[in-house]
């Protein structure tokens, strides 16, 4: 069995997909890290089977409606004095503003590069977002 040392005050980034943690630990920047972080990579689950796992020896402020875009089944804990405080369930944004782009070269974004690109969610199930001003859809998945 694989023992990591326990965190004494940050965050634990749990339930992800397995194969899925990379993305997440390079959009936090996690390989510059001057603290402790612990990347598990296709770690046993009961529920799901193979998950990945990200500890943070440290506290940090994420922006969980990136989080809950790359993947809203994530779980994320919350360590202070080496205990569990908190637990935030993520979900898919209702609004995301220049996390999606869009792809559409006659919407105004594409000329205007100071108007922020803003899409709403669309579809939950399909993980589907509509853009603000010329209604291209697209999903959250193409992220990035």
């Amino acid at each position: 069995m694989l023992n990591i040392a326990q965190i004494k005050n940050g965050i634990v980034i749990d339930h992800i997909r397995a194969g899925h943690g990379i993305r997440i630990f390079n959009w936090l920047g996690l390989d510059r890290a001057d603290y402790t972080v612990a990347f598990v990579v296709n770690a046993n689950s009961r529920r799901m089977g193979k998950k990945d796992i990200i500890k943070i020896d440290n506290t940090i402020t994420i922006n969980f409606d990136i989080l809950g875009l790359i993947d809203p089944h994530i779980t994320v804990n919350v360590i202070e004095n080496g205990k569990i405080t908190g637990k935030i369930k993520l979900q898919l944004p209702e609004r995301v503003e220049n996390v999606l782009l869009c792809k559409n070269p006659r919407c105004v974004t594409s000329t205007e590069h100071y108007i922020p690109h803003v899409f709403y969610l669309e579809n939950p199930e399909l993980r589907t977002y509509r853009c603000e001003y010329c209604d291209e859809a697209r999903a959250a998945v193409d992220f990035g």
